[in-house]
């Protein structure tokens, strides 16, 4: 899902409607760290055709201590694919 679809899926308004959404999904990123559990925020993607979050998913990972490496690049796209994969597996099951 996009950011856009889930702004819209939410039915959020203007003005920043996509700021809505990352802050919300950061704060969601903060919760899931605090309760160690999988990030449901990385399965948001970029509508950039990346199949990959925004960079500030993996600025807020790190913050928070979950990502250690280049924003952009092979260890990005590993941590992303780990933590989706995590994030399926366990949010899948609720």
């Amino acid at each position: 899902m996009t950011y856009q679809a889930l702004a819209v899926a939410l039915n959020l308004t203007p003005p920043k409607t996509i700021l809505q959404v990352t802050n919300a999904l950061e704060g969601l990123m903060t919760e899931d760290v605090i309760d160690d559990r999988p990030m449901i925020a990385a399965l948001v993607i970029s509508k950039s055709g990346s199949g990959l979050p925004a960079v500030g998913f993996f600025e807020c990972a790190a913050r928070l201590g979950r990502f250690d490496g280049e924003i952009i690049g092979p260890k990005a796209t590993a941590f992303h694919d780990a933590e989706f994969t995590a994030a399926v597996d366990f949010w899948g099951q609720r």
